[in-house]
């Protein structure tokens, strides 16, 4: 039976590109990167040049670029950063984060680190600009705002420079969420009010355990995990030297095809929605999908029946690889925080999935897809 992979969300297969650019640090240049010798300078070199790379991407200086084990490192870094040593005593959030975010942020408020407000959402799950300068201008200690710039399960896009704007007015530190759009959009962090980003490289082709931190030059801050001097004293332990490699060659590659994939998989989502929207008239769409949302992601909730309620099962019984949100959830019985953030109780008698595209996919996989849920819906 061949598999269906409709859940790029999730994490993306290896570019063999990829992969060939990481296969020597796999193999013959193994020296560690601390090491003096010939070996270790070599593997060095690597580093400091995928860093440059990352830097020329995202308009950043290479000393704001910092290699993690990914997303999830990266968000508890910045948040921790924020309270610990920019002064942050105040947190705003929203409720339908990456649960990176949330249970950094609930960790801080329950330890009473910091106090924590939730701004309000849209109808269609957009944060409310007008709330969250509310909420800046009532703070009077610092705070710390951290608002992903794409909703992982419902695509939605955050107005990022004009949170950024909202920021610099209110004198808040900025970290955003950019694990969906670091390799899926270009980036000029020169033109954006932003004081952490991250990135994760299995989002776009990339190998997965690797990622990326930035960190505006303009603020200062210390270690997450300290026990040696890599990455500039900011992040202790050997560095994932393939996986740093392969990050910078998957961005590079995204970087250089976002023209053509971004218009294809746009053209995917939106031939996908149609036809749903012909076999199911009573499905319906969540966030905003034919407005501010990712190319990549379609989130789409069925009724409730006894056949709806076992869809993801039969689904991966039939080779059909989705979700029901979030890779920390998929598999999970209980209804996505982001759907319930969305709809509140009404979210119990919902089915979401998320389908979400990347270039590989085609649409005879789509209509293939869409018969298999006429049978089981």
């Amino acid at each position: 039976m061949s598999r269906i992979y409709f859940d790029n969300a999730a994490t993306t297969a290896l570019d063999p590109d990829v992969l060939e650019v990481m296969m020597p640090f796999l193999t013959e240049k193994f020296g560690n990167p601390s090491s003096i010798y010939s070996y270790g300078r070599e593997t060095k070199m690597a580093i400091e040049n995928a860093r440059k790379s990352v830097a020329k991407t995202l308009n950043a200086s290479p000393g704001e670029i910092f290699f993690t084990s990914g997303g999830t490192e990266s968000t508890n870094t910045a948040i921790t950063a924020a309270i610990r040593d920019l002064g942050c005593k105040h947190i705003i959030t929203s409720t339908i984060e990456h649960h990176a975010t949330l249970h950094t942020v609930e960790h801080m408020a329950h330890f009473k680190h910091a106090s924590l407000s939730y701004v309000k959402l849209t109808e269609k799950g957009h944060i409310d600009l007008v709330h969250l300068e509310e909420l800046l201008a009532a703070n009077k200690e610092r705070t710390l705002v951290t608002l992903m710039h794409a909703n992982n399960e419902i695509g939605n896009l955050l107005k990022i420079k004009a949170v950024g704007e909202l920021c610099k007015k209110y004198d808040a530190i900025f970290h955003s969420d950019t694990v969906q759009t670091v390799g899926h959009y270009p980036f000029d962090l020169k033109d954006i009010h932003v004081h952490f980003i991250n990135g994760a490289g299995h989002k776009f082709h990339g190998p997965k355990g690797v990622g990326i931190l930035y960190v505006n030059e303009n603020i200062s801050i210390k270690p997450y995990i300290n026990g040696g001097s890599q990455e500039r004293n900011m992040r202790a332990g050997t560095e994932n030297l393939y996986g740093i490699v392969g990050f910078a060659k998957a961005l590079e590659i995204a970087t250089n095809r976002y023209a053509e994939d971004s218009e294809k998989i746009q053209g995917l989502k939106l031939y996908m929605a149609e036809k749903l929207k012909q076999a199911f008239p009573g499905v319906q769409f969540n966030g905003d999908t034919f407005g501010s949302s990712l190319y990549t992601v379609l989130n789409v909730s069925f009724p409730m029946t006894e056949k709806s309620d076992m869809l993801l099962f039969n689904l991966d019984m039939a080779g059909i690889c989705v979700s029901g949100g979030s890779a920390c959830t998929s598999g999970a019985n209980s209804v996505s925080h982001v759907i319930t953030g969305l709809y509140g109780a009404d979210a119990a008698s919902m089915v979401p999935l998320r389908f979400s595209f990347c270039r590989h996919n085609t649409k005879e996989e789509i209509d293939e897809v869409v018969e298999k849920l006429k049978e089981l819906v």
